[in-house]
């Protein structure tokens, strides 16, 4: 079965198996009596996947895996079992580009998934990954509470997902040569991957040659000489070991031209298939993590940063004025989505309005 929506939770476990509704609906019919296990549901397993390394509760883990795993404990503690999520991590079940997909073709339940992964599929998504226009972990969260946030979700809900927990992390630079911290310091032959066309298309404007693939493969592509650089979320550069590949590492925690949304996501037929008694649960337990999700992930900056720093890695900041080159560099690209979506725009003006812009 599936779980769903809120704006606020941590996430769960899947299995890749049809997807079986063992119960419909029941007990609630909104009165909110009695407790989630003594209502009319029936006992459900929801499966979750995700691209990163299995949660194992200690320091390093990848706070992703962590929200996934507290999501499932807690929803199974609320529920006395009835109600379970299954987590396969490490893209064990689905490909990670692929997860948005399985959920829409009901073989997937859940997902802490990088929304714009789904952008050939609904290209209103790819605002979410807009180069330069989030440039801290501030304006990121701020989308929650604004119309942009309120707009994001009806796209969302149009296109068969629900979030239960919003999640946003700074993405960093890392290279096997000198710091690239300007579009000037792209230089000419390097080749770089970036998560997210647009931003590719600025990387290409400054310079770069472009080698698309999913994080978890960025290890092997410099080991094996495909890459020189690479940008991706501070937390799988370390979840990755990228500090064994890369000599610098521009870190997020002053500026950075890629933030990337990567929500607790639920598909709304699987939520829809849960009992009312479940339904509140997933989103009071969505609700509860929320304010984990948004600390950890700043927390983050600053641990991988770190461990960088501690492996030998040249570890640098962008500046105010090297972050006004990218987003100069970045408008050709606002404009292109702009007329490419379908209301994009819209989207894209609201996003701008939260950020302050």
């Amino acid at each position: 079965m599936n779980i769903a929506r809120t704006r606020r939770g941590a996430i769960v476990a899947a299995t890749l198996v049809p997807v079986m509704t063992l119960a419909a609906c029941g007990g609630g019919d909104g009165d909110g009596g009695g407790s989630a296990a003594s209502g009319d549901c029936e006992s459900t397993t929801l499966r979750l996947s995700h691209q990163w390394p299995a949660a194992t509760g200690g320091e390093d883990s990848d706070f992703r895996s962590e929200l996934a795993q507290q999501f499932a404990d807690k929803v199974a503690e609320e529920t006395d079992d009835q109600l379970k999520v299954q987590i396969f991590p490490n893209s064990s079940l689905v490909e990670s580009t692929e997860q948005y997909d399985a959920m829409m073709q009901g073989s997937l339940d859940m997902s802490v998934f990088p929304l714009d992964y789904a952008s050939g599929r609904v290209a209103d998504f790819s605002v979410t990954l807009m180069p330069a226009l989030v440039r801290n972990h501030e304006e990121a969260q701020a989308w929650q509470d604004a119309e942009i946030g309120q707009r994001l979700e009806e796209v969302m809900d149009e296109n068969g997902s629900k979030i239960l927990t919003w999640v946003w992390n700074a993405g960093a630079i890392g290279t096997k040569g000198d710091p690239v911290v300007a579009p000037g310091d792209v230089k000419g032959g390097m080749t770089m991957r970036a998560a997210g066309s647009y931003v590719e298309k600025m990387l290409e404007d400054a310079g770069a040659g472009i080698s698309s693939l999913p994080s978890n493969e960025i290890y092997t592509a410099m080991q094996t000489g495909v890459l020189d650089a690479a940008v991706t979320s501070t937390g799988s550069f370390a979840s990755y070991n990228l500090q064994e590949q890369v000599k610098s590492f521009t870190s997020p925690t002053e500026n950075t031209f890629w933030f990337m949304f990567e929500p607790l996501i639920i598909s709304t037929e699987s939520y829809d298939a849960l009992c009312s008694d479940h339904q509140e649960v997933v989103d009071s337990v969505g609700e509860e993590l929320q304010e984990f999700a948004y600390t950890a992930s700043e927390e983050d900056d600053t641990r991988v940063e770190k461990i960088f720093a501690d492996a030998g890695v040249e570890v640098v900041t962008m500046d105010d004025a090297a972050f006004d080159e990218w987003q100069a560099l970045a408008e050709k690209q606002w404009d292109a989505y702009a007329q490419a979506a379908p209301n994009g725009q819209e989207l894209l003006d609201l996003a701008k309005e939260a950020s302050g812009e």
